[in-house]
This record gives C-alpha cells, structure tokens and sequence, in this order.
C-alpha cells in the first residue's frame, strides 16, 4: 500500500487559471496543508514541477528517506506533483526531493509555499497552521481613511533584527517584544505608519531580508507565523498602518531555494541576459510564465489578506522594468519593439496593481523607483503601472547633497533644493530618507551635516522641517529621528544611548512635532499630490539661501505659510510677500529652545501690511532664525 494518498485540492478551474496566469490565491491549494482524509488526519502536499520525473516528499516523519513518500502527477499537463500523507501534522520539517527528466538531475528543495521555515541555517520547510483571532476589526473597518492618498502618511521604516537587541543576551528582540516596545515607541514617536523591511524569510543576514527563499513565512529569527500577526494586530489596535517591503525583482541561488528548481528554469528566465542580476548575483524572476506570474500576484495577495498589512513597498522595480539595468553593451536584448524597456515585468505589475486594489481598495502599492519611467502611480486604466506611490528618489538626492555643503556655498546651489517643484506632481511621490542612504560607506544623515556641534543639529532641524513641509508623503529611517551619528549596521542595535544628550533628544521632540504638524493641518496633507495644494512665494532668493511657500487644504483658511532659511545667519528683518491680508500666526519653529535652537523666533502674531513683496500686493517683515524653519497660518 502507498504512503501516499491520492487526494487534490485543485479543481480544474483552479488548474485553468493557474496556466493562464489569472490564479491569484495559489497558497490556499499549493504548499502543505493540514486536512482530513477518509477519517484520517494528516498533510497534504502539492508542489509545481513540469520538469520531474519524480517528486518525493521527505522529512522527519521519514528520515529524510527519498521514495518514501512519492507525490502524483497530475494527469493534465499542469506539473503538479500532490498527494496525502497521513499522520504527518503540524511542526513537521520536510523538503521537496526532485528527479528531473533533464539529465536526471536531483534538486532537494524547500517549499515554496511553507507557511514556516526553520530557523537559518537551517533550510527545511514546517507544515504549519495557526488559527489566530483577530483583534483589530476597527482599524481594517476605517483604513481606508488612514491608508488614502489625501490622508496623513508618515513612515518610519525599520529593520527588525537590529531596531533594539537584548545586548546581554545578544539578540534581537521577538515579535512579541517589538509589539511592546516597537508599537509604543512608534505611537509615541506619532508616525501613521511603519514599513518593515523584509519579514519573509531569508538565509542570509547581510542581504537584510532582500534575498528571499520563503516567500510565504514570516522569518522564524523572531518567533511563530501567529506572533508576527500579534505584532500586526498590536500596531493596528494602536492605529498604526503597516507597510511590508516586498521583493518580487529577484531571488538568490542558494540551493533549497526557487533556481533551477526542478531541475530547469523554472521560476527564472531561462535567458541569463534576463534571468540573472549581475549587482546581486541573483536571479530574475520570469515574468512572461504564466505560473511565475500566478506565484507572485498570489505571494502579494497572501500578505495582504493573510497578515493584514496595509501596503507593500516594491523593492527595485528601476530592475524590472529595464532589460539594460546595470548590463553593458551587448549585454542585453531589445524587445520586440527594438526598446529597453520589460514588456513582460510591465505587464505583470499592471496586473499586480490591478488586482491588488480590486481585492483590497484600502492599501497602497508603492514603488521604489529611480528613474524617470513615466506614470508609476498612475491608474492603469489611464496607461499608468498602477502603484499608489512612488519613492522621490531625486529629491532626496539633490537635497542630501545640498545640505551636505557648507552654508556658504548654498547660494550657488539654490536649484539643487528647488529643482524637485518641477516635477513633484507628476507622481504620488514619497519623500525617503530611507536606509539605503545610511549604508555603505555614506553615514548616517547626522554624519553629512556640516558645521560646529550645534550648526549641524540645527541643519538636521532643517532639513526634517523641510521634507514633512514638502509636497508628498514622507519616510525616514529608524535612528535618523534622533540623529543617530554613525552608519547603521544591521549587526547592532541604534544607539540609544545618545537620547541622553540634550542635543538629540531636541531632534527626537522635533519629529515627534513636526509628525502632529502634519497630521493636525489638512494643507500639508489633503494635496500633498496635486499642484494646487502648493504656490512658490519666493524661491529665487538665493543671495539669503531662503525659499517660501504656500501649502494649500480645500479652503483658504486652511493654508499654511513656510519658510526656510539654509544659513546660519539670521534674517531680520525679512519681509514676505502674502497672498491676503489677515493675522499672521506662527505654529512651529524648527529652532525653538525645545528642540535645543537658539529660541530665536518671531512675534506669535504679526498683522499684514499693504505692501508690495514678491509680486504680491500684501507682506509682513518676520524673523527668520538661523538655519530654521518656521509655519504659520494666515486668518483674514
């Protein structure tokens, strides 16, 4: 008698749509489940292999024994290997042994679809499940309002083994312990989000979760599947969004996991010009199969439905969709149409998108993208690739490399801080500060402040005030919201310890401010995408190195007026053009004694005069502190 059950999960509608590319819950029939069969209870097993000529199950129910437990081939020409093992439950460890027909080749793989992996090193697959009660149905009724293009989105983003460690136990905290400590520090910090850089679980620490093998198990370097959702469940209860980052651009070679799986390409393009990445010696999905489509919209979807999250930030989508991106002359084919450009990864992100928000309206996509590929965040209906957001990645670079210089130099570079109004609607973008600007040799973003001790807190100030006051949504790294002096290292902890120093402890306060500035006033949040929600007073005085402008809500009361002076030198007086009359009120200053400035600030209310400044019929002389930023609301 066979150790193996004949039994499917699969109907042929399921197996039609997974050919044809359109099956977007694959993890409810592939993977291992734990079901019954005639009275027996056991785990089914089903697996995607066209290549095999045997796919055998082993694990420790076996003693990793090949032949013991043979899946079947279905019969329709799917390649799906399945079948039922009885008594075989939940923490049970197994692979997939796979004989190929090329060469008869044997690849020992994880599951692709394993709701657990074991912890690395170790590499096999765990049959798991877990019935957890959700607790937040008051977040997921009204996350709409949260997670929507005209609300307040603030993100911190983290990386979980190195946010805190237990240094006398030299490890890092488990889910269980960041939903104490992360959650409360991120609600009192005020963010509206978090963005988790990979949870999905990986082998390789300094890859910092980007190079995936178990796309559909929380890492188990924390803790079980259902701890991670406490964590999820813990932040929305606090009303916390949660962003995943995800990686759909690429996947390592190591052994167990998705290359040459079944002993041919498989899930990479079988054309090394298309199916390998020369930056991370890694393989490129190949998004013209069908089934490779079906895996990854279904992965998408899984995280979505599964574990709640709010979002998912698309990892190097600049990688999908250039079939020249980091490859030299002749490196690279054309596409049919003789351009540069992945037709395949283009397609499939439309289609991503697209389902994504049919199934969950209340999310948001966001790509991490540099270059200037047109309509990212633009509807796909509209010819767009359907992402909600999209990094700002040129803003972020000129104004790091602006701040970087001595204020004496600024006035010769005024362009590099008001380059980015030129283009800052054409996408739903996000201002980043993200971590890849505090590693490899960078610094952190305290470390590229120039000046004495106090010149360079106060650029930080600065340059904060400025980004939350920018058109867009925002995103700063863990460590950057207290002015962490050196690199980050995923090894370590943040320095924590520096929040004893007055110094930082100000930066701390001033994101803590700036974080309820942007999300008590509706004009730096209700357009943060759309040009009528900002007006230029002035970005031309470079002699003073100072830009204002208006950020505008629906009604004109709403409006806020800003300033920044990029110099050490106060401005006083300094008279500003205003669009109307009224009582100017200021509500935050960037150098106020709080924050560890000087405390230099103007009158908390000024009356407008009838005089002409800055093309403007109305103006108002104010103090500008040095290397400050000040708001203020405008009454008639």
């Amino acid at each position: 008698m066979s150790n193996v059950v004949a039994h499917s999960l699969f109907s042929e509608f399921d197996v039609n749509l997974f050919k044809a590319g359109k099956h977007y819950r694959l993890y409810q029939k592939f993977g291992s489940h734990i079901i019954t069969v005639n009275g027996i209870k056991g785990t089914y097993f089903a697996v995607w292999a066209p290549s095999a000529k045997s796919v055998s199950v082993i694990g420790d129910f076996n003693y990793w024994t090949q032949g013991e437990h043979n899946l079947n081939v279905r019969w329709d020409g799917s390649g799906i290997w399945e079948g039922f093992i009885p008594s075989v439950g939940k923490g049970s460890t197994y692979k997939y042994k796979i004989q190929s027909h090329h060469n008869d080749i044997v690849t020992e793989k994880a599951d692709p679809y394993a709701r657990r992996c074991e912890h690395p090193p170790k590499t096999a697959s765990v049959v798991w499940e877990d019935n957890y009660h959700w607790k937040d149905d008051e977040w997921m009724d009204k996350r709409k309002q949260h997670n929507a293009i005209d609300a307040p989105f603030s993100v911190y983003e983290v990386h979980l083994g190195s946010w805190k460690k237990k240094i006398d136990e030299n490890r890092s905290l488990s889910y269980l312990e960041l939903a104490d400590e992360l959650v409360a520090y991120i609600k009192k910090m005020q963010f509206t989000h978090v963005e988790l850089m990979p949870i999905m679980e990986y082998p390789y620490d300094p890859s910092w979760g980007y190079q995936l093998t178990g796309y559909f198990a929380p890492t188990s370097r924390f803790g079980y599947p259902e701890e991670f959702k406490v964590l999820v469940d813990t932040l929305h209860q606090n009303n916390i969004g949660v962003i995943l980052d995800w990686v759909p651009s690429h996947f390592p070679e190591d052994a167990h996991g998705l290359g040459f799986f079944d002993g041919s390409h498989l899930y990479e393009h079988p054309d090394r010009r298309k199916g390998f990445h020369p930056d991370w010696n890694s393989l490129i999905f190949n998004y013209g199969r069908n089934e490779v489509k079906s895996f990854l919209i279904s992965n998408a979807i899984f995280w979505l439905e599964q574990y709640h999250a709010d979002g998912l930030r698309v990892d190097a989508v600049a990688s999908m969709l250039f079939l020249d991106y980091s490859r030299e002359e002749g490196g690279w084919e054309p596409n049919e149409f003789g351009g540069r450009e992945n037709l395949d990864a283009i397609a499939f992100m439309k289609e991503l998108n697209t389902e994504v928000y049919a199934s969950f309206p209340d999310v948001q996509t966001i790509a991490e993208e540099s270059t200037s590929f047109p309509m990212i965040s633009k509807p796909v209906h509209l010819g767009g690739l359907g992402f909600g957001m999209k990094w700002m990645m040129g803003w972020m670079h000129d104004t790091l490399q602006y701040v970087a210089k001595e204020p004496i130099y600024r006035r010769h570079h005024q362009n590099d801080l008001t380059f980015s109004m030129t283009y800052a609607f054409t996408e739903n973008f996000m201002l980043p500060l993200s971590h890849d600007e505090v590693v490899h040799g960078k610094g952190s973003i305290m470390s590229r402040m120039p000046g004495d001790e106090w010149q360079r807190f106060a650029n930080l100030r600065l340059l904060y005030s400025y980004m939350f006051t920018h058109p867009g949504t925002n995103l700063l790294f863990m460590g950057a919201e207290f002015g962490q002096n050196n690199e980050w290292n995923f090894l370590g902890s943040l320095d924590w310890h520096l929040l004893q120093y007055d110094y930082h402890k100000g930066v701390q306060n001033l994101i803590i401010d700036l974080n309820i500035l942007y999300k008590n006033y509706a004009a730096l949040y209700l357009r943060q995408f759309d040009h009528e929600g900002f007006e230029w007073i002035s970005y031309d005085d470079y002699e003073n190195s100072v830009i204002s402008y208006i950020r505008k809500g629906n009604e004109e009361e709403e409006s806020l007026i800003v300033i920044c002076n990029f110099t050490p030198v106060p401005r006083s007086p300094y008279r500003l053009g205003l669009p109307h009359g009224g009582v100017l009120s200021e509500i935050f200053n960037s150098d106020d004694k709080k924050y560890e400035g000087s405390g230099l600030t103007t009158q908390k209310e000024l009356k407008i005069e009838n005089k002409n400044w800055n093309g403007r019929s109305k103006s108002v002389e104010i103090i500008v502190p040095p290397l400050g930023t000040l708001v203020f609301t405008l009454k008639t």
